[in-house]
């Protein structure tokens, strides 16, 4: 019986050989790609790999409930992206020097992501870490992902014109700021 209070009192079968075996196909197929998107947007692989694993886990339970498993990469991408927001938000409610310390890209997490990023690279990245939400992850969308305008919009959950607007915005921020060296 699912315990949940959303669903109390209706039984659900739980996930069978069907979504073992499609949720490990996923994970091995895009596992690695969902934790750069983490961590792109997190700063921190620790809590980029948590927010994967959640993301998977939920597909994992969902399994039996989802209307089209074909949309199920799409859907990890969402929770990722989603799992993102809300460790951004708790993140926002540390004290700013504690924030400061979590983004500081000097230090990066391991030998192996310090060997991976080039100085130009970590400046992109730095400078990335310093927009604002919602325009990191509408670059993150169009130029990591390489997702259209349309299915960024889908992901965000905001109109075309927004992701139009946003990303255009972003970029000139972060040429901005590696032009006057603020990152």
């Amino acid at each position: 019986m699912d315990t949940d209070s959303r669903t109390a009192g209706r039984q659900h079968e739980p996930p069978g050989e069907d979504a073992t075996r499609a949720v490990t196909d996923l994970y091995q197929a895009h596992a690695v790609a969902m934790i750069r998107i983490a961590l792109l947007m997190l700063g921190d692989r620790g809590a980029a790999e948590d927010v994967v694993q959640d993301a998977f886990l939920g597909l994992y339970n969902r399994w039996q409930r989802l209307n089209e498993p074909v949309k199920a990469e799409a859907y990890i991408r969402s929770a990722v992206l989603n799992g993102c927001r809300d460790a951004l938000k708790r993140q926002s409610r540390r004290s700013r020097r504690d924030r400061a310390a979590a983004l500081d890209w000097a230090e990066l997490p391991s030998a192996e992501a310090a060997a991976l990023i080039s100085e130009d690279r970590r400046r992109v990245l730095a400078g990335l870490r310093r927009l604002p939400g919602r325009q990191r992850e509408a670059l993150v969308c169009r130029f990591y992902l390489e997702l259209s305008e349309g299915e960024t919009a889908r992901v965000m959950g905001v109109s075309l014109g927004t992701v139009k607007s946003t990303t255009s915005r972003a970029v000139a921020a972060l040429g901005r700021m590696l032009r006057e060296g603020q990152c």
